[in-house]
């Protein structure tokens, strides 16, 4: 089933949904590997019982509850991967509910060419252009929204990884430092046949170095430099909501079928007008968002009583100077 998801995903969001796909491979692995290490831990501890040393006795036991507690963190560590992997598939989300806003203008734009190919006088021309016209502009929301919420998320999914590759590092050296010094309280020194070994005397030692143990894990605080994020201007509709908009930038279907926010968007069409920021766009699609940055679209949500005057191709420009800058990238 999980080839056949695979399959059924949007082009645009194909390539990011195996990365997904690939880590939650990778998740597996490290809580496997932390199973793994527990259990030898216990393994560990139980030779060391069956050696009838002493000393190898006492130090094979907290070697294993050290080791013990570096597969918790292998643990802990694929936990906070779920969290990094679940900030991706907001992009993933994202790319998927903008695929059929580029497959309706290119549909368009398609459908155009050939009809002025096969009847370039053709009466339906003068809709699809049109209807081209809105299509363009409703895509160009949905991939302002789209690269809003891939560079916000891209930085809050990595964080959230290096910020687990830290902790689990500095705490596993952590207890590798207090391992070696168990190490250091093993007596190793050559015996001849015959001689008997003297009576473990760091029982207690070795016991506080798991009490230091425990307490460097309870005190650990995380020491990261900070990831700047200038996001906060962004509205629930991923869109900015700064003082430099005049409002949240969506297509929603009002009754005044309006777009607005800060839009690079100059274009001319009939009668010389100009839909810029605060132009009435209107939309056939119904575009909405939410914090997820998921975008659904559609054509039944025109609203009642707008009117879309005919534009004419044949006089209409667009200048993408700016435009090119929002969507640059995808």
């Amino acid at each position: 089933m999980a080839s056949l998801r695979g399959i059924q995903q949007p082009e645009l969001s194909k390539k990011l949904f195996k990365i997904i796909k690939s880590e939650n491979h990778a998740i597996g692995a490290y809580e496997a590997a932390g199973r793994e290490r527990i259990s030898i831990a216990s393994q560990l501890s139980d030779w060391g019982e069956a050696t009838a040393d002493d000393s190898i006795s006492d130090i094979s036991d907290k070697l294993g509850v050290l080791l013990s507690e570096l597969g918790e963190q292998e643990d802990v560590f694929a936990q906070n991967l779920e969290d990094y992997r679940g900030v991706l598939k907001q992009i993933r989300n994202t790319e998927s509910s903008v695929q059929p806003s580029r497959d309706h203008k290119a549909k368009i734009s398609d459908e155009i060419q050939k009809l002025k190919y096969k009847e370039p006088e053709s009466t339906k021309l003068v809709v699809l252009e049109q209807e081209l016209v809105r299509a363009e502009a409703q895509n160009l929301v949905a991939e302002a929204q789209l690269t809003n919420i891939t560079r916000q998320k891209l930085k809050e999914a990595y964080d959230l990884h290096f910020a687990a590759t830290i902790e689990r590092a500095e705490k596993q050296a952590m207890l590798a430092r207090h391992g070696r010094r168990l190490l250091n309280l093993l007596d190793d020194t050559p015996v001849v046949p015959g001689d008997t070994r003297p009576a473990f005397e760091h029982t207690a030692q070795a016991r506080q170095v798991l009490n230091d143990a425990e307490e460097d894990l309870r005190d650990w605080q995380p020491n990261l430099e900070p990831i700047n994020s200038t996001a906060g201007g962004m509205g629930a509709n991923l869109m900015p909501t700064s003082a430099g908009t005049t409002g949240a930038s969506s297509v929603v279907g009002h009754n005044e079928g309006s777009v607005q926010g800060d839009l690079p968007v100059e274009s001319s069409v009939t009668g010389g007008d100009h839909y810029t920021n605060e132009s009435q766009v209107t939309g056939g699609e119904h575009i909405t968002s939410g914090s997820t940055g998921h975008i659904t679209s559609g054509e039944e949500g025109l609203p009642p009583g707008v009117h879309y005057e005919a534009p004419d191709r044949s006089t209409a420009h667009y200048t993408h100077g700016e435009a090119g800058q929002t969507t640059a990238g995808y």
